[in-house]
């Protein structure tokens, strides 16, 4: 795998040189393409950790300057000058962990994981009608996620065992006469469907088990899970077009690039692919993409010679498009109880949590399931792919640790290894990131939402090592930042950096609460939070040497904000905008009302 990725490297560090003597003719430096000056520039480069005005000609960082003095040099016609007016600037925000087919689809479908009542319900259908043609499903939604517990709420309050809220069509079936509808709440236990989706499925005029009948003998579009009414609903939705996929690809990219982001790790599938490539042809992808295969997919990718990097034959030669790790999973998530301990779930107390693709929930089959995770793994770096996998809960982050160890016995290097959302994790856990060498990827906005409940399922003790990033950090542990947006079934989370900053060095709900912070001995700084946005998400991804921080040689991709992240106090963070993205030496955004 190595020694794949390497020509890789090479190939682009060898571009990337080649373009800094293209641009200089003879003598003198060449007229750059766009020079940034008059603002606050945190490089992230050790050997100037601060500059003034930054040079860059064509995709490349030319020059980096501590001021202004020396920038008329590099300023001809073409040159566009940026004055930032003290703007802050920092390498182009990575973000570590999304899953782009979902967020379009919250941004152009049904959004409800923040209602549950009717006067939200018909506010969010009268929102996507607008958007949809005649005809075209609207689906999902999620309603009553925060029902329970309040969007900001610091875990002060129980989830009681009250009952959840249940729409009934009445409420809708007059703003999407022209749409059918079948909406889950959060749970995927019971759904709504609307007339139209009724008629669809040949259940207005016929009782079928699964469906409930209210007061007036009438169908309410109320349908369970799991019952012949539920399968003739899902058998009737008709798939999404292809152009209204990519209307929801277009619609996360744009969220994504007035976030400042200019890369994420995206988990991939084969149909997205396509839709990237797409996207790159007509000129409208305006973020790299670093693309992560399921793991099961390592021995199919080996068989078609694709590996980590590059690959002309099947992303038509899209530098912003390339395959990178392999993702599995171990466990489930915390918003379901999902997450494996080794103790039960406080308010569960007969629940460890589950294996996750690996076939069983008993804990007596440990060894089966991690043998075939080590097979899985295995096949991946046959195929020249390293292994990122997902372990939330204590258990399922040792047991992680574990089989990585016992790769590293086995004489296999570990760089680009992650453990994604090392949600948990026991004290004696936490050197062994460190020295293995295995980078801990991790999602810091999980606090400000996870808390409303975290202590409630798993105790005061065992949150001491929930989202611990300064004990990570203090054992010497790289860490890696994503947003996970859009969420789960049971949270909704943001791509904006400004919450994944402010959580990490605030540790409270967006509401400002606590007020000391959530185990504020967890927090960490503004700069740290900065550097595992960054480079260490370049490192991650094995391309620190040419991208993350803004030193010469390496890819012009910047991220600009409004006001210094390093300086304001922290509920002010969540105010911060982005004022312009740059990737690979365009400028994808720019605030109009920025600097």
């Amino acid at each position: 795998m190595k020694e794949n990725f390497g020509l890789f490297i090479s190939a682009v560090t060898f571009f990337s040189v080649a373009a800094l003597f293209l641009f200089t003719p003879g003598c003198g430096p060449a007229r750059a393409d766009l020079v940034l000056h008059n603002g606050v520039i945190y490089t992230v480069n050790e050997d100037m950790p601060f500059a003034g005005a930054v040079v860059i000609t064509g995709n490349i960082i030319t020059a980096v300057y501590e001021n202004d003095d020396e920038i008329e040099k590099y300023i001809g016609s073409n040159t566009r000058v940026v004055d930032l007016k003290g703007s802050f600037v920092t390498p182009g925000m990575i973000d570590g962990h999304v899953h782009f087919n979902r967020a379009g689809a919250l941004i152009n479908d049904a959004n409800l994981m923040t209602v549950s009542d009717k006067e939200g319900l018909r506010e969010e259908m009268k929102r996507v009608v607008d958007i949809l043609d005649d005809g075209e499903w609207i689906t999902e939604g999620l309603w009553g996620a925060y029902e329970q517990w309040a969007m900001g709420d610091a875990g002060q309050q129980k989830s009681g065992e009250r009952d959840l809220w249940t729409p009934h069509r009445n409420m809708i079936d007059d703003i999407t006469s022209e749409n059918p509808v079948f909406l889950c709440r959060f749970d995927r236990q019971v759904w709504l469907a609307n007339e139209p989706a009724l008629s669809a499925a040949g259940l207005l005029d016929e009782f079928v088990e699964g469906m409930e009948i209210d007061a007036d003998g009438v169908p309410s579009g109320v349908i369970f899970r799991n019952t012949p009414a539920f399968s003739a609903l899902s058998d009737a939705i008709e798939p999404k077009s292809h152009e209204r996929l990519m209307d929801e690809n277009r619609a996360a990219l744009k969220a994504l690039r007035e976030a400042g982001i200019v890369e994420v790790h995206d988990i991939e599938t084969p149909a997205q692919t396509e839709r990237f490539k797409e996207l790159d042809r007509k000129g409208e992808l305006t973020a790299r993409i670093w693309l992560r295969p399921d793991l099961s997919r390592g021995k199919d990718l080996n068989e078609k010679g694709i590996t980590m990097g590059l690959h002309p034959e099947t992303l038509e030669e899209c530098n912003w498009l390339r395959y990178g790790a392999l993702k599995g999973y171990i466990d489930g998530i915390m918003g379901t109880h999902g997450a494996l301990f080794f103790e039960p779930y406080d308010d569960q107390p007969d629940n460890y949590g589950h294996w996750r693709r690996h076939t069983s929930d008993c804990p007596d089959l440990q060894e089966g399931n991690m043998e075939k995770m080590y097979n899985l793994i295995m096949e991946g770096l046959d195929a020249g792919f390293v292994p990122n996998i997902h372990a939330i809960g204590d258990r399922g982050v040792a047991e992680m640790l574990d089989l990585y160890e016992r790769l590293k016995n086995e004489g296999i290097d570990l760089s680009g290894f992650r453990v994604i959302h090392a949600q948990v994790v026991r004290p004696e856990d936490f050197p062994r990131f460190n020295d293995l060498n295995v980078i801990a990827e991790v999602n810091p906005y999980h606090i400000s939402d996870d808390m409303r409940w975290m202590e409630e399922r798993i105790g005061y003790e065992r949150c001491k090592g929930a989202y611990a990033f300064r004990s990570l950090l203090d054992n010497g542990t790289t860490l890696s930042f994503g947003s996970d947006w859009p969420g789960t079934s049971a949270a909704l989370y943001h791509v904006h950096p400004r919450y994944s900053i402010f959580a990490a060095v605030a540790r409270k709900t967006v509401e400002g609460k606590p007020e000391g912070g959530w185990f504020p001995e967890q927090r960490i700084t503004v700069e740290e939070a900065i550097e595992a946005y960054t480079i260490n998400n370049a490192y991650a991804a094995l391309e620190d040497d040419i991208r993350g921080s803004i030193e010469p040689g390496k890819f012009a991709d910047i991220t600009i904000f409004d006001r210094n992240l390093l300086e304001i106090p922290h509920m002010e963070i969540l105010e911060t905008e982005v004022v312009m993205t740059i990737v690979d030496g365009e400028i994808v955004f720019e605030n109009p009302g920025g600097n």
